[in-house]
């Protein structure tokens, strides 16, 4: 460390003009002399100053001057001084052959061309332009090549007006739109509004912000529509169908009233639930009363199957009682033989009250033998009939 020792020190002696530490310098006239350097033009010892410009006037070394380190640098360093390039005081415009500049007829021709473009205007065909005089309103430009007096004395405004632009509301998934239903509940709606323009020159000068009054206009019409509509109603799809098209039409006669220019295209509401805080009671209510449908559906059901069944017993009943009516004696003697029938199918035992039949009658025996030998059946009816 002890190589480093006084090295700052020897540079600001340098810097100063004093006695050099790299060989003899011609700082001022007493310390050059003492450091080997004379006027004769004798070398200097020691190793070169690195601080020092190359070459000199006299062929002599002296202290370089912090001034003559910032000459060369900065906005008066050697760009400039030196005269050579395009920021230096010597630079100069090209000129025309007969000597004179070019300036301007170069200026004449970005004013020209600054004027024709602001003079000449191609519509698309989707878009309208408004044309302002002076900052009035004179008027609108149709879809193709148009012109105009250069501005500033005309401007002119382009717009879509065929394109579709949409407004949705609540501005995001995270706000909750609360509207009141007509039968007193809150459902949490979200909806977009689609539209374009009708009018340009009444879209531009009619309404200081039309997507404001698009989004005021449908939060009006929705919370009206909505305030005549039960709750059910606004989770079913007819129901949704019904709000759509009623909301689209309140909505197109408040901006035909402040002559917007604005044509409602159309609006779609893509969440209808009941609010965050109760939506566990809601479904259990839903729930509740799916059951209750569904109940309601069996009941009627059941009903409709005993209704059936008693009008078929009832018509069955009124033809036999049609044919009892032509031969009753016939008819009765039938129902009695096919009452019987069905009777004593169904039995093992049959006890007869008459004189001339056994009491008792082995009916499985009887019907195991008729199996075997298959004798004709016959069958005595009680006296009397």
């Amino acid at each position: 460390m002890r190589i480093f020792d006084g090295f700052g020190q020897r540079i600001a002696l340098a810097m100063a003009g004093k006695k050099s530490p790299w060989g003899g310098g011609s700082g001022n006239d007493g310390e050059g002399e003492q450091a080997g350097g004379s006027d004769s033009g004798d070398k200097p010892k020691g190793p070169r100053n690195p601080w020092l410009p190359p070459g000199g006037g006299d062929g002599g070394r002296r202290a370089p001057n912090i001034e003559d380190i910032f000459k060369s640098r900065g906005p008066e360093g050697p760009r400039r001084s030196g005269g050579g390039g395009p920021g230096g005081p010597n630079f100069r415009f090209p000129q025309r052959p007969g000597g004179k500049s070019w300036f301007p007829i170069a200026l004449l021709g970005i004013v020209v061309f600054g004027l024709f473009a602001t003079s000449v205007h191609l519509v698309e065909a989707q878009e309208k332009a408004v044309v302002k005089t002076l900052g009035n309103f004179t008027r609108t430009m149709e879809p193709g090549l148009n012109f105009s007096a250069p501005f500033p004395i005309e401007t002119v405004d382009v717009e879509d007006v065929e394109g579709v632009r949409t407004v949705r509301i609540p501005g995001s998934d995270s706000q909750a739109k609360l509207i009141l239903t007509g039968d007193q509940n809150l459902v949490d709606l979200s909806y977009i509004v689609r539209w374009n323009i009708k009018d340009l020159a009444d879209f531009k000068f009619r309404v200081v912000d039309p997507i404001e009054t698009v989004n005021d206009a449908a939060e009006a019409a929705m919370r009206a529509s909505v305030a005549e509509t039960e709750l059910d109603e606004t989770f079913s799809g007819q129901g949704r169908a019904a709000i759509e098209l009623d909301v689209r039409e309140r909505m197109q006669r408040t901006l035909d009233g402040y002559q917007a220019g604005i044509r409602v295209l159309g609006v779609e509401i893509e969440k209808a639930d009941p609010p965050a805080q109760v939506v566990d009671a809601f479904r259990d209510v839903q729930v509740a009363e799916q059951n209750a449908d569904a109940a309601r559906n069996q009941a009627r059901g059941y009903a409709q199957q005993v209704i059936a069944q008693a009008e078929g017993e009832a018509e069955a009943f009124d033809k036999v009682y049609e044919q009892y009516r032509l031969a009753p004696q016939v008819t009765r003697q039938r129902l009695y033989y096919e009452t019987m029938e069905r009777v004593l199918s169904q039995t093992d035992k049959t006890i007869v009250e008459s004189n001339n039949v056994t009491p008792y009658l082995p009916l499985p025996e009887l019907r195991k033998r008729a199996q075997r030998s298959a004798p004709a059946n016959v069958v005595t009816a009680p006296e009397g009939q």
